[in-house]
């Protein structure tokens, strides 16, 4: 087993253990020895060969045994007896908002809850409303939860999928035989979440690439194969998650492979729309060319296909049918933002408040992305449960970075806050301590629950706040974990920019909010977009790079984000904005 695979199994192992109700010190002890097992240096098999598992800090005989076991074998009797008496629903039950182990227990022993279909009949019966430390609201919210996870079905977020995907594409563009390889699908056109792996090949002999397909180390179960299609189910560890996913591999003629590529990367509506432009052009277009009886249209690539159909080439990103046609006959497709193009990070988090590294290791880190500046954001006071900073620790706070910054070269730290939007709509600070920071990033972190218009008048009322500058995460919503709060993000949209204030694509992968159909209109509105990974720890600074897949698809260019702007104009956008602030 490699260490991110050692790290799920004591991590299942804890949960598993909570579900059986053990202490929660003894569940803690595998949760926590995951997390150590993820963070250590050097190669896992080599430490147990060596014998130093001994001394690693928080290690104890008792999961030394279980580690050892685990990366020699692959498997471990504890583990698999834990499976064994623990029914499947009680886990899956755990993807529900609110449910934890305890909970999912507590209906298991006293209504013989095991799946989620018996737990929304004992809701919706009332049944689990009238159990202690239950209610009717978190009766309601388990209703919710259960619709929610029928709608997502089975889909990974993009930052899980894409690593699988990736893993499986570079193996194969390794097989003899091979000419070219691509991703295809939602994972080509970057959609926040993805059902499937499509990968399509181009070979004159198909038969020994499918044959090595099926074989790889992510396999764990043959769907089917043929002569040009093999279906997998294929599985890997990321950073102690455990990612399971459908793989399909087709294989075409490389004189085939650019319609191939064109149609299975879809959208549908985008299919159909170009399907119809060959028609209009007297000619047929599918997976394997175009052209009619007569004549056919040679493509060595997408673009041929596009040039051919009179259309400049659509990057696969706009490919929604959503206006890209349209833009594409009128030679207008926009030059969309890169990754290269940022030059800067904003709304980031240090062990003041809730992140796990300190002032100079983020800026460090920033600088090691080959960034110019890092902008600090730590939570305000109210927000507890994240350590949000009290006015006191801020000027301290401040204080540091005055004194880091001088050692520093390369970078450069920027003072901001991630200010809680209160109830009512005001700052968790006051004016005077917001006049402060260089830039301040409003957010909602409480009361989801508030009717649209309020919640939406809430956070209105704090865009017209001369202090702010950013609107953080606009929705709340957590990728198929739980719907954003009720707002109206066209009339949020709309006081954004009669206040010219900035919004937020927050890149955390389980957020990506803004989305980005709302970012295409926040562009036509002229609302400037700052892209942000939202980061707890230096890993997480390249987070940024999902936000522009997010950008891309939202239509935007690199003088739409504020954040490829170079140090200089940031700063002297950020002190114009400060001094009409002093004059507000």
């Amino acid at each position: 087993m490699t260490k991110d695979e050692v790290a799920a199994a004591l991590d299942e192992m804890g949960t598993l253990l909570a579900l059986k109700g053990e202490n929660a010190f003894r569940c803690n002890a595998y949760h926590n020895a995951a997390r150590t097992v993820q963070q250590l240096d050097g190669d896992l098999k080599q430490i147990v060969a060596d014998g130093k598992l001994s001394e690693v800090r928080g290690i104890g005989d008792t999961l030394q045994e279980k580690i050892t076991t685990l990366v020699k074998t692959g498997q471990h009797k504890f583990l698999n007896e834990l499976r064994a008496s623990i029914p499947e629903g009680l886990v899956q039950m755990l993807r529900l908002p609110g449910m934890g182990p305890k909970k999912v227990k507590a209906l298991h022993d006293t209504l013989g809850i095991d799946t989620i279909d018996k737990l929304k009949a004992a809701c919706e019966s009332g049944a689990v409303a009238s159990q202690k430390g239950f209610g009717a609201k978190t009766q309601q919210k388990i209703l919710e939860g259960i619709a929610f996870l029928g709608t997502v079905g089975n889909r990974v977020r993009i930052d899980l999928a894409l690593p699988l995907g990736r893993a499986l594409l570079e193996q194969i563009k390794a097989m003899p035989g091979v000419i070219r390889a691509e991703l295809c699908g939602s994972l080509r056109r970057r959609r926040e979440t993805a059902k499937d792996i499509d990968i399509l090949v181009s070979s004159a002999n198909a038969q020994p690439i499918m044959d090595a397909f099926v074989a790889l180390p992510e396999v764990v179960q043959l769907v089917g194969q043929g002569p040009t299609k093999s279906s997998i189910v294929a599985t890997m560890h990321l950073d102690g998650t455990k990612v399971t996913l459908n793989a399909d591999l087709r294989v075409v003629t490389d004189e085939q492979f650019p319609f191939a590529l064109h149609y299975f990367t879809g959208s549908k509506e985008h299919n159909i729309r170009l399907r119809q432009r060959a028609i209009d052009h007297g000619w047929l277009l599918n997976e394997y060319g175009l052209g009619s009886e007569t004549h056919r249209v040679p493509a060595k690539d997408e673009a041929d296909i596009f040039k051919a159909l009179g259309l400049e080439y659509i990057p696969p990103e706009l490919r929604e049918d959503t206006g890209e046609v349209e833009a594409a006959e009128a030679k207008k497709i926009p030059a969309l933002v890169a990754e290269s193009d940022i030059r800067g990070v904003f709304h980031n988090h240090t062990t003041y408040s809730d992140g796990t590294a300190s002032l100079e290791e983020m800026a460090l880190a920033t600088k090691a992305l080959g960034l110019e500046y890092f902008g600090v954001a730590d939570h305000s006071q109210s927000l507890t449960i994240a350590r949000g900073l009290p006015p006191n620790v801020v000027r301290k706070q401040w204080a540091e970075i005055d004194r880091v910054h001088a050692k520093l070269q390369g970078v450069t730290i920027i003072k901001g806050t991630e200010v809680d939007i209160l109830e009512d709509g005001s700052l968790d600070y006051d004016d005077e301590l917001l006049a402060g920071f260089d830039y301040v990033v409003a957010s909602v972190h409480s009361l989801f629950g508030m009717p649209e218009e309020e919640m939406t008048a809430r956070v209105c009322k704090a865009l017209a706040h001369p202090a702010v500058t950013m609107l953080g995460h606009s929705t709340g919503r957590l990728l198929l974990k739980r719907d954003g709060y009720k707002i109206n993000l066209d009339a949020v949209l709309k006081c954004a920019a009669e206040h010219g204030k900035m919004i937020e694509i927050n890149a955390q992968p389980s957020r990506l909010d803004l989305d980005w159909v709302h970012v295409k209109r926040a562009k036509a509105m002229g609302i400037p977009i700052v892209i942000n990974p939202d980061a707890h720890s230096p890993g997480e600074l390249d987070l940024f790079r999902y936000g522009v897949d997010v950008a891309r698809r939202g239509w935007l260019t690199k003088d739409d984000v504020f954040n490829t702007r170079s140090l200089k104009d940031v700063m002297k956008e950020l002190h114009r904005r400060k001094g009409q602030r002093a004059k507000a």
